[in-house]
């Protein structure tokens, strides 16, 4: 229980580190000439809280699919607190920090890393599927749209297809040199996982609609899903950092292609960065509110206790 605990907390210290060394590399600060409809922006940061809220009781309802009993402020603390761990090199930090955080003497620290990745795969591949109509309006049919409806297909084959699940796993282990491990799915978890991921995506779509007519009054709502297509290629690209400069490019190109001015576009795309981190402080600062005093495992017990009445 110690180590964990004190795995948890030099993770933490870690993710605050780094979250701080990209805000100072990466000049954020200086926005000139910009005006700005405070209604629609305040409404966009309210949405976009909200979906993280929603994406943390995802996570929490992810572990009950899978039979583990999570209560709701376990799900939201182990989410909140380690929602930093994707600025340190390497996506595996966000998968294992929320998973440390829930695993016990009830649950597995590998069952739950499992959780979290299959959780956060279907979160991805629907972040792509729900882009794919969108763009093609914007653009339609080229080689942006072909790479990315490859990319949705890949995955589903990758996640769903034994026989392609396996193939894949000995090619990435042939050219890594070491073991690969990726969870096959079921469609019927996969499905059941996805009630909550569509809902806090719809939250976070019209959040970014909204951030967007907050600069640009009579914007389209298909402006809206640059951010599920820039999301899903900022974790996929892990070589990068909380996806900083994946983001910002294909949001800039995807807004350039709706009609956007270049200038505007790379403004709003920056701008909607700190706009996302003030999301990422938020459930950081509220699963720590919650989280005074909280005992995860007993509150495990609770739910339990329920669950079987």
């Amino acid at each position: 229980m110690k180590n964990r605990k004190w795995f948890s907390q030099v993770l933490l210290l870690l993710s605050l580190v780094f979250f701080i060394y990209y805000l100072y590399r990466i000049d954020y600060l200086s926005f000139r000439g910009i005006s700005l409809n405070p209604y629609y922006l305040g409404l966009s940061v309210l949405f976009l809280w909200a979906g993280f809220i929603g994406s943390a009781l995802s996570w929490g309802y992810a572990l009950r699919v899978h039979g583990v009993p999570v209560g709701s402020k376990t799900a939201i603390r182990s989410h909140g607190l380690s929602v930093f761990s994707k600025y340190i090199p390497g996506k595996i930090w966000l998968i294992l920090s929320r998973a440390s955080r829930v695993s016990g003497k009830r649950l597995n620290m590998d069952l739950a890393s499992m959780v979290s990745l299959k959780e956060g795969l279907v979160y991805i591949l629907w972040g792509l599927i729900i882009s794919i109509p969108p763009l093609i309006m914007v653009s339609g049919w080229n080689l942006y749209v072909l790479a990315v409806f490859a990319t949705a297909l890949g995955l589903w084959a990758i996640l769903f297809s034994a026989r392609i699940h396996k193939l894949s796993l000995n090619i990435l282990s042939r050219i890594l040199k070491k073991p690969v491990e990726l969870p096959l799915l079921s469609l019927p978890d996969a499905w059941r996982m996805s009630r909550f991921i569509l809902f806090y995506w719809l939250l976070w779509i019209l959040a970014f609609f909204l951030f967007v007519r907050s600069f640009i009054p009579g914007a389209s709502l298909l402006l809206s899903f640059a951010f599920p297509l820039s999301i899903a290629y900022g974790i996929i690209v892990l070589i990068t950092p909380g996806g900083i400069g994946v983001r910002e490019g294909i949001i800039t190109a995807y807004l350039v292609m709706a009609g956007v001015p270049a200038e505007t576009a790379v403004t709003l795309s920056i701008i909607s960065r700190l706009w996302f981190i003030s999301g990422e402080i938020f459930i950081f600062l509220f699963a720590l509110i919650i989280g005074t005093g909280h005992h995860p495992v007993a509150e495990r017990s609770r739910s339990h206790r329920l669950n079987t009445v």
